[in-house]
């Protein structure tokens, strides 16, 4: 694969890393794109297939998504770099390294954003806004992974441009945080 196709697989690995590896094997099992024989194996699909579902229902219930999230912090940018190395197949090292490196900022990156709207999301009492961030979450992810079939070039692009608005939504929501529990801490005079 080709280093946009491996920035959008990156990117779309924060959101949900069992969605794409999931996509990716059937996608390569049936022609519908170019991934390696090793996630085209039925039981690394059948593997990412149940972990999706596990995340599926996590991400649809408030304060477990976050918790949710807060592991997969770790485990999100590392299984998107890991994906990066596997997908550049037979590049030479460095390039690899910079592939690796370069999909795992971004699965943080939209992961992070990701994590801190739920945490947003979570303040509000409904239970609604949690399953509709969830679900495009999961259609962002599908929609990404079909650019890196289609257009990988673009999907590169795509990855870069969302990236950056990402790092742009964490910052807005961090300062938002800082601002509204600096209220709560203020000090009660009498």
């Amino acid at each position: 694969m080709d280093l946009g196709a491996i920035l959008g697989s990156g990117w779309a690995s924060g959101l949900n890393l069992y969605g794409v590896v999931a996509l990716l094997g059937i996608g390569g099992r049936y022609d519908w794109i170019d991934s390696p024989v090793g996630l085209q194996q039925w039981w690394v699909i059948a593997v990412a297939v149940f972990l999706f579902a596990i995340e599926f229902v996590a991400d649809k219930v408030p304060v477990v998504d976050s918790v949710w999230d807060s592991v997969h912090t770790i485990v999100r940018p590392a299984g998107a770099a890991t994906l990066a190395i596997i997908l550049a197949g037979d590049q030479p090292t460095a390039q690899k390294v910079f592939m690796a490196v370069a999909s795992g900022s971004l699965a943080l990156t939209s992961h992070g954003a990701k994590a801190t709207t739920r945490l947003a999301a979570n303040t509000s009492p409904e239970p609604f806004s949690n399953i509709g961030l969830s679900v495009f979450e999961d259609v962002l992810v599908a929609a990404m992974i079909w650019l890196v079939a289609k257009a990988p070039v673009a999907a590169g692009v795509a990855a870069v441009v969302l990236g950056i608005l990402c790092v742009f939504i964490v910052w807005r929501l961090w300062r938002f945080a800082k601002r509204l529990f600096g209220r709560r801490r203020a000090p009660v005079t009498a």
